[in-house]
């Protein structure tokens, strides 16, 4: 068995709005691919969150099968965005942020150095 660094995921999903955190795996699969019309075996991370915002639940498939992981904050709530009805990509630095409370959507970060361009 392996374990997935997440901040090495290409590719990153937030499930907008509220889910019923009752579901489980198949679910959580059936609302990417019936909903969102979106694979749910391709390599992605997709992160739920339900009405309390103290809690969420992420799926990846893993190549031989699914890894569903749940966490419960006991400080603090999650900044998630509440768009019903809606999924949005996020980088591994937005899932660092959402993780850290803050919101996904900074209006102001400090971007990469161009290599080269000392002034």
């Amino acid at each position: 068995m392996k374990l997935v660094d997440f901040t090495q995921v290409e590719n990153i999903f937030i499930v907008c709005g509220k889910t019923d955190m009752r579901r489980q795996i198949d679910g959580l699969a059936a609302t990417i691919t019936e909903e969102y019309d979106m694979d749910v075996y391709h390599e992605a991370l997709f992160l739920f969150c339900g009405g309390k915002k103290d809690r969420f639940k992420a799926l990846y498939w893993e190549g031989d099968g699914f890894l569903l992981l749940y966490k419960r904050l006991e400080n603090g709530k999650l900044n998630w965005p509440r768009n019903q009805n809606e999924i949005q990509k996020l980088s591994a630095q937005q899932l660092r942020w959402l993780l850290e409370g803050l919101s996904v959507n900074q209006k102001v970060s400090i971007k990469p150095a161009v290599k080269g361009s000392i002034a």
